[in-house]
């Protein structure tokens, strides 16, 4: 079985792509239940597979002893170690994809957090525009969009650093919307495949086979056509609707983690200012992943256009 890593900035995609993965799978063309996915990979991040592995309650350890153990939890999963809540070897599918939020950092040891080349046979990067990924970031976590903006742009960022509580998670270390993509896309210890939210969008069935076909999964024409039909954004959101979605921001309750799935929303969402703020940080990064700068309010440096 191969360890694909599906690394994302967060708000970028990356849950949806899971959506499609499962569908693959969907008997008797009912989508499905966004709650009980079959593809159990998880996220990185998870306590459970680390304190399970190492025999370690992890909350009794700092973050930094934490990430010093994490890469040996990754390289006993791509063995294919059973994890206490996943899956049944025997039933696993050819290719495990694991959800990952964290930038590709080293320990304090200096290692691959993720365990290189031993922890994943590669990575399916998902990029989304900085701009779009603002309002959506917002909307989950509960900030306003410039708190959102203030956290892209923030290269010391993350989740689970507070050191008075416990998250959910492992620490994420997330230094900026540019800063992230850079560590993963830039990294020579396992092959990347680097795929944009909106080419997903613009042509889902092209974009889902090629990435399929970087991690080696085989899938037929059928199968991802009807994958694309039933992980339509319209359908997982009238599921999240019917029957909630454990991924939703808890934060705030009565919001939805499925908002509005489009791509160029931050047209209407974001002021002249706003907009000028993100491109002003981001637009080497930008230019690089393709997005055109509007520079609404005539950014000059690195913002300006040629």
């Amino acid at each position: 079985m191969r360890t694909i890593w599906l690394a994302s900035y967060p708000k970028s995609g990356n849950t949806w792509f899971r959506m499609l993965v499962a569908n693959l799978s969907a008997k008797d063309g009912q989508p499905v239940d966004i709650n009980h996915l079959p593809e159990r990979g998880g996220i990185a991040s998870a306590r459970g597979p680390f304190d399970y592995h190492t025999l370690i309650d992890s909350g009794l350890l700092t973050l930094d002893e934490v990430d010093k153990l994490r890469p040996r939890v990754y390289e006993a999963l791509a063995r294919g170690a059973q994890d206490d809540e996943y899956d049944n070897p025997e039933a696993a599918p050819p290719v495990r994809f694991v959800k990952v939020h964290d930038a590709y950092t080293l320990t304090p040891l200096g290692e691959p957090l993720l365990a290189g080349a031993k922890g994943a046979a590669g990575a399916i990067v998902i990029v989304r525009d900085p701009r779009d990924v603002v309002p959506s970031l917002a909307h989950h976590s509960g900030l306003t969009i410039d708190g959102a903006i203030a956290f892209l742009n923030d290269r010391a960022a993350g989740f689970g650093q507070k050191a008075d509580r416990q998250s959910d998670q492992l620490r994420q270390q997330l230094p900026g919307w540019s800063g992230h993509i850079a560590t993963w896309l830039d990294q020579t210890d396992i092959p990347v495949h680097c795929i944009r939210y909106e080419d997903l969008m613009a042509d889902t069935p092209e974009t889902f086979q090629r990435a399929l076909d970087f991690a080696g999964l085989r899938a037929t024409d059928a199968e991802i056509a009807r994958a694309v039909t039933l992980a339509d954004f319209a359908q997982l959101k009238t599921q999240e609707q019917q029957r909630g979605f454990r991924e939703a921001p808890r934060s705030h309750a009565g919001s939805n983690f499925f908002r509005r799935g489009e791509a160029g929303a931050w047209r209407d969402e974001l002021t002249a200012e706003q907009v000028a703020r993100i491109e002003a940080e981001h637009a080497p990064m930008m230019r690089r992943m393709g997005y055109e700068l509007s520079c609404t309010l005539g950014c000059t440096g690195e913002g300006a256009l040629a």
